[in-house]
């Protein structure tokens, strides 16, 4: 039986655990090994690090530090999670089997969606970006480019208009542009393309040149922004517990605790509502941590008062 199973092994959940460790818990961290954090090649934007960090380091940082404090890590994915007893048992994928813990921390993000494009995936964080509070400014004065998908697509490009006055809209996925979109991306004097892209360009430093299109077009750019729409929340696992989440998935937690609704639940990072910066990832983390702590003490002092 751990003190605490934290679901997620990024950046929310690495900070938990670090934490936890901390308070000299048994703690346990259950991670796929595969999320947003694995994929952004550098966050800018976090204190400390003025010229960017991967999210590998940061994860592989994370752990060394949690490790040291005695925290244990497993490679595995939950698929199920039901009350125990006082606790809760967490189903894994690999094998089957389960584990048991008094707390859980549910820490397990959201996956953007985007195509198999050629040459995208290595330039995430480097020259492409997802978030424009995060990387906006990455993109200021730059001829950027907008990958992207019907409505969604074209907000990112409006978007970006604070940045720079250089951006083209490419409707990879052709999907129809709402009028009042269509009408600003016009009012902005953004071009919108309807075409697919067949390929990402630039070279093997991970910068970003422009893109190729199906009909053999070239559109060069500098800087590129991918907005497909129907990121993936990783909250399946969590239904059987009964929950709170909303119609796109991400839980509902206490603001001051991160608690959720089901008493010795807990959710930190981009599962949650409006949470999606690396830097709250980590406030969230030890903001849950903090309070996953206060409810063992006291279950610890109950049961030191009744032997």
């Amino acid at each position: 039986m751990y003190d605490c199973i934290v679901v997620g092994g990024g950046i929310a959940g690495l900070q938990a655990a670090i934490q936890l460790g901390r308070y000299r818990h048994r703690v346990l961290v259950i991670d796929k090994g595969r999320g947003r954090s694995t994929l952004c090649r550098s966050y800018h934007n976090v204190l400390g690090w003025p010229d960017g960090v991967s999210g590998q380091e940061l994860r592989h940082l994370g752990r060394q530090h949690a490790e040291r404090l005695g925290v244990e890590f497993r490679c595995d994915e939950a698929v199920a999670a039901a009350r125990n007893g006082r606790g809760f048992q967490i189903a894994l994928a690999d094998g089957g089997g389960a584990v048991h813990t008094e707390t859980l921390l549910a820490a397990t993000g959201i996956l953007d969606r985007f195509p198999p494009l050629p040459g995208l995936e290595q330039r995430l964080g480097i020259s492409v970006y997802v978030c424009p509070d995060c990387d906006g400014y990455e993109v200021a004065g730059k001829r950027t480019i907008v990958m992207g998908s019907g409505d969604t697509g074209a907000g990112m490009a409006l978007a970006l208009r604070y940045w720079t006055d250089r951006i083209v809209y490419v409707n990879h996925e052709r999907q129809a542009v709402g009028s009042g979109h269509a009408d600003k991306l016009k009012e902005a004097a953004i071009p919108h393309v309807e075409a697919e892209i067949t390929e990402v360009l630039g070279g093997p430093d991970a910068w970003f040149d422009g893109v190729r299109l199906s009909d053999g077009r070239t559109i060069e750019g500098e800087r590129g922004f991918i907005a497909f729409g129907g990121n993936e929340v990783h909250t399946g696992w969590t239904s059987a517990l009964g929950v709170e989440r909303l119609e796109n998935r991400h839980i509902v937690t206490d603001p001051r605790t991160k608690m959720t609704n089901v008493p010795g639940v807990w959710a930190a990072g981009d599962i949650g509502v409006h949470s999606e910066q690396v830097t709250i990832a980590m406030g969230e983390g030890s903001q849950a941590a903090i309070w996953i702590h206060k409810e063992l003490l006291k279950r610890k002092t109950n049961t030191l008062v009744f032997v």
